[in-house]
């Protein structure tokens, strides 16, 4: 939805920061996501949609007594609201706790902490269960599955493998590459290998033009998750759509891709925005905490704003970055190269093969390649410039200064709550 205000209200960490938006200085374009309330009675339409979920039994009769379960769901970088699913999904099935693990999806991701697993989670979930980080860098904790076409070999988790019954929990927004995330995604690269996560996001996979926002049939990436998950499924999903208060506006329960398709379409309505034309200057934030602790994360919000900036215009990026680049990963080595972005994007191609972080960089190499990057944020100085951006410490002065060289003949595009709006240019 586009709307146009006097103050845009910019999702930071867990809070928000005011954008005075002067008439005098531009023609604003707010641009959010459709309103949606939360659900009144989440807890009582969950266990309404488990017992009659998409394409699959109920959820209270997926498990018999003796079955080891494992529940797979996101790290602290997504804001899936473990702490009141987890508790519904544990009552549903009815089994021992210590016939459960939780398996945290972190990808290529660090480990969560034990402070952070106990925010994610509550203190009930974190005492009765058992809960495992993945970790996709030792081979004695993944196993093979099989081959899947383009990515070759997949390896997933043997906590999720040797599982009797398998479930993976998510929520359902729009993504860069996979189209929409939630579904089969939570598996794959969630609890995959790193070689599997590696092959996934390879130059050619991720360049290809249909792995972007809102788009699932010919998407290449989504197309080789579902065929590397197609080899050990999960037995049921759970996944939610949220409001930009984090709050849940749905749940689709069932079969890991018909549920899924169902929550897309209910996403596509709410989070998509056609605009009218391209802006010279976008602000844009990265939805706030848990999305925005670091920049690899925050390179979402920038393939957003690039969507709709003019060719050599100005992103300004609103994103805490609490935890740097981050430091672990290998995505600020890319950077360290000296390489402009074009450069940094052949060096890539040239590759043998795909390097751990490469997506983003490559991701962000396009977007800087079309705009220039001015960001707010926890960044030093020395971090943004080494990713070609410009460190700004007041973002009102900073917009101000830079509206006041167009002498009020401007438009400007504002996404306060950054990716969960993709907006998309009006035919």
């Amino acid at each position: 939805m586009t709307e146009t205000a006097d103050t845009a209200y910019i999702a930071y960490g867990k809070g928000r920061i005011p954008l005075r938006m002067d008439p005098a200085r531009a023609r604003w374009h707010l641009i959010t996501p459709r309103s949606e309330p939360p659900l009144e009675t989440p807890e009582d339409e969950f266990h309404l949609a488990a017992s009659k979920p998409a394409g699959s039994p109920p959820l209270s009769k997926l498990a018999g007594p003796g079955d080891q379960i494992v529940i797979v769901t996101s790290d602290g970088t997504r804001p899936v609201p473990n702490k009141t699913l987890i508790p519904w999904i544990v009552k549903e099935l009815g089994a021992p706790p210590e016939n459960i693990t939780i398996l945290l999806g972190t990808g290529s991701h660090r480990p969560n902490t034990p402070e952070e697993i106990a925010a994610m989670m509550g203190g009930d979930v974190t005492g009765r269960l058992r809960i495992v980080n993945h970790n996709a860098f030792d081979p004695n904790q993944n196993c093979a599955v099989g081959k899947a076409h383009p990515i070759g070999d997949v390896a997933l988790a043997r906590e999720y493998v040797d599982a009797n019954k398998r479930i993976v929990v998510g929520f359902i927004e729009p993504h860069f590459f996979a189209g929409y995330s939630g579904g089969a995604k939570g598996i794959v690269p969630g609890i995959a290998s790193i070689d599997t996560i590696l092959n996934l996001h390879s130059f050619g996979i991720i360049g290809h033009p249909n792995s972007s926002y809102g788009i699932i049939d010919n998407n290449p990436t989504q197309e080789a998750i579902r065929a590397a998950v197609a080899l050990r499924p999960p037995d049921f999903m759970v996944n939610v759509t949220l409001n930009s208060e984090k709050q849940i506006t749905g749940f689709y329960l069932g079969h890991y891709i018909e549920a899924h398709l169902k929550g897309c379409e209910h996403v596509k309505t709410a989070a998509m925005a056609a605009v009218p034309h391209r802006f010279p200057v976008v602000i844009t934030s990265n939805s706030g905490f848990p999305l925005d602790q670091n920049l690899y994360q925050s390179v979402k919000a920038l393939s957003v704003a690039a969507r709709i900036v003019e060719n050599g215009g100005r992103i300004f990026l609103v994103s805490e970055c609490s935890d740097g680049l981050p430091a672990h990963g290998n995505f600020g080595q890319y950077f360290n190269k000296g390489l402009k972005s074009a450069e940094l994007l052949e060096w890539i191609r040239k590759q043998p093969k795909p390097g751990l972080d490469q997506w983003q960089a490559q991701t962000l190499a396009n977007v800087l390649l079309k705009a220039n990057v001015s960001v707010y944020s926890h960044l030093s100085p020395e971090q943004a410039e080494r990713c070609a951006m410009t460190p700004v410490s007041d973002l009102q002065k900073a917009v101000d200064k830079h509206l006041d060289g167009y002498n009020g003949d401007v438009c400007a595009a504002v996404l306060p709550d950054g990716p969960l709006t993709i907006p998309y240019l009006a035919a």
